[in-house]
């Protein structure tokens, strides 16, 4: 099947073009700046509400004792952690990021909580993932692929890992249904947001870069032909908080 990507020259780092083999270096350098204030951010940003999002997508996943799962883009662990409660002694987590220094964090985070005999943490990258085929009850990715330089490539490689019958979840910031839900999101995104970044992580750059790729991930329905056109069967998806966020669920029978 043949699918849509993004030319091999340049892709985008927000609202600027970069060569495509420089992407990866340039997502490093913003989480690395980040890592350390990461969990404060998220609830400062959305007041908290990036926690209901989280649930929402536990909830619809249905993630059963003894299941095998992946948390991609674990960040910090947020999910990781519940899913390791969930899929108890006979199952098992893999929180799994490209960052080095989030998945360190995240990793400290969960030992910390006393979660360790069913995680493991694996460094990968979303385009090309070291597991193998069919492996997986139940795939998340929160806040991740917005910042994958190859989209296309990275819903085939999820595709290929999930098993028949499971479903992949992908929690990202979307496009608000409201035109003036729209206009209040985009004065906070470019505003205030930058300024908490600069305040409480002395980064501004970093987080101006985060609400840039907020603005150029696919929207709700691009995102929804993108993973048909990787092989899953179905996708629906789901607006919370107006659309300013999307949870999409993507089937592989």
């Amino acid at each position: 099947m043949t699918m849509n990507t993004e030319p091999s020259e340049e892709t985008h780092f927000g609202y600027r073009r970069v060569p495509v083999n420089e992407k990866r270096a340039h997502v490093r350098s913003v989480f690395d700046s980040v890592a350390d204030r990461y969990d404060l951010m998220n609830d400062v940003m959305s007041l908290g509400i990036h926690r209901l999002w989280k649930a929402m997508t536990l909830h619809l996943a249905g993630i059963r004792p003894g299941d095998y799962c992946l948390d991609l883009a674990t960040g910090t662990g947020d999910l990781a952690a519940e899913m390791s409660r969930r899929v108890g002694d006979k199952g098992l987590v893999i929180a799994s990021d490209i960052n080095q220094a989030m998945l360190s964090r995240g990793r400290n985070r969960l030992i910390d909580k006393g979660l360790l005999a069913n995680l493991r943490y694996i460094q990968a990258d979303a385009e090309a993932l070291p597991f193998a085929s069919n492996r997986f009850d139940a795939i998340t990715m929160a806040f991740g692929l917005r910042n994958v330089t190859d989209k296309a490539r990275a819903l085939q490689s999820l595709q290929r890992i999930l098993k028949p019958g499971a479903a992949l979840f992908i929690l990202e910031f979307s496009k608000p249904v409201s035109p003036l839900l729209a206009k209040i999101y985009d004065q906070y995104s470019f505003s205030l947001l930058p300024a908490m970044g600069r305040l409480l992580a002395g980064d501004g750059d970093s987080y101006r870069y985060l609400a840039e790729s907020i603005r150029m991930h696919p929207d709700q329905e691009t995102l929804r032909s993108m993973m048909l056109e990787a092989g899953f069967d179905r996708c629906d998806y789901y607006n919370l908080s107006g659309g300013i966020v999307a949870l999409h669920k993507a089937c592989k029978y």
